[in-house]
C-alpha cells in the first residue's frame, strides 16, 4: 500500500504542474537535508512518501520516517528538520488539509460509539493506518478526472476524516468534535491569539472568551499546544519575522516594531535564542 501511495504522490506532483490538483492535497518535495526551521502548522494529515524528518512543539519531539504520519489537530508553532533527503531519494510527504467543520459535522453520528480513548497530543504521529489510507488512494486516484474528482471527492473526503477519528492518531480531533469542549474552547482562543499576535497578550481575556478560568485555561491551552499561551504569541511573532526579514527590505528594528515588540533589543535576544543566529543573519534570505 505504501508503494502505490508513493507512485500517485510522484503522479500528483507531476500533474499538479499541470494544473490538475485535488482539494486540499498538496505534494512536498525537498531534495535536501535541512536546518531546524519554525513553521506554522495548520490542521493537516502529513504522511511521509519518502524520507524522513524531526517535527518538535513544545517539548514534544517525533520522529518520521516513509510509512509514517502525522496529525495536528491545531494551529501550531513548531520546528521541524529534514533529516533524510538528497537529489536521488528526496523527502517527499503528501499533505491532506483537515477540514474541522466536516470533523465537527460527524459528532451526531458517532458520539454514542465507542471510539478509541488514546491520549491526545498535539502532535500525533505513528504508522500509516491501512483504514484511513484506503480512501485516500481512492481519493488520489480521482486527479485524472474532474469530474469524478468533483462528484465522487467529497464523500471521499469525509471518509477519510472519520476513519481518521477512529484511528489511533485522531486522539486530538476527537477531543474537538464537541462544539464546547476543552479543545474547541482552546482552538477559538488560537484563532484570536492568530488574528490579534502583535497586540499585547491578556491571558485573563483569551480564558474569559474561552469560558475558563484563568489556571484552567493556562492547563488545557499546554495540552492542546505544548506551550504556554504567552510562548505561543512569541512564536508567532517569531515566524512572522522571520518571514519579514527573508522577503522584505526591513531593518531589524523595523520587523521588531512590526511583529508587536516594543525593545528591538529583546527582540534580537529572542530571535538568537530561538533560532540560533541573530536577526540580521536572515535579511533577504528566502525561508523555504
Amino acid at each position: 500500500m505504501h508503494n502505490t501511495l508513493l507512485e500517485l504522490g510522484i503522479r500528483y506532483e507531476e500533474a499538479a504542474r499541470d494544473g490538475a490538483k485535488l482539494p486540499g492535497v498538496t505534494l512536498y518535495r525537498r531534495d535536501t537535508v535541512s536546518r531546524l526551521e519554525a513553521q506554522l502548522y495548520e490542521p493537516v494529515l502529513c504522511l511521509i512518501l519518502q524520507g524522513g524528518k524531526v517535527t518538535q512543539v513544545g517539548k514534544h519531539r517525533v520522529e518520521l520516517r516513509a510509512g509514517d504520519a502525522l496529525v495536528v489537530s491545531h494551529d501550531l508553532p513548531v520546528m521541524s528538520r529534514i533529516t533524510h533527503a538528497s537529489a536521488s531519494e528526496p523527502y517527499l510527504a503528501l499533505i491532506l488539509a483537515l477540514d474541522m467543520a466536516l470533523i465537527r459535522s460527524l459528532y451526531d453520528e458517532i458520539a454514542e460509539a465507542a471510539l478509541p480513548g488514546a491520549q491526545a497530543k498535539p502532535l500525533a504521529a505513528g504508522p500509516a493506518d491501512p483504514g484511513w489510507t484506503a480512501p485516500l488512494i481512492r481519493y488520489l486516484a480521482l486527479m485524472d478526472d474532474p469530474l469524478d474528482a468533483k462528484v465522487l471527492g467529497p464523500p471521499l473526503q469525509r471518509e477519510i476524516h472519520y476513519r481518521l477519528l477512529r484511528s489511533p492518531l485522531g486522539g486530538m480531533l476527537r477531543a474537538n468534535l464537541v462544539a464546547n469542549s476543552h479543545a474547541s474552547r482552546i482552538a477559538r482562543a488560537i484563532a484570536r491569539l492568530r488574528a490579534d499576535f502583535r497586540a499585547p497578550l491578556s491571558v485573563a481575556e483569551l480564558a474569559r472568551s474561552a469560558a475558563m478560568s484563568a489556571s484552567s485555561f493556562h492547563s488545557h491551552f499546554k495540552t492542546v499546544t505544548g506551550t504556554s499561551p504567552l510562548q505561543y504569541q512569541k512564536e508567532l511573532r517569531l515566524i512572522e519575522a522571520q518571514a519579514l526579514l527573508s522577503r522584505k527590505a526591513r531593518s531589524v528594528s523595523d520587523t521588531a516594531f512590526a511583529v508587536g515588540y516594543e525593545s528591538p533589543t529583546q527582540f534580537s535576544r529572542e530571535y538568537a535564542r530561538k533560532f540560533g543566529h541573530p536577526p540580521s543573519h536572515d535579511q533577504h534570505r528566502e525561508v523555504v
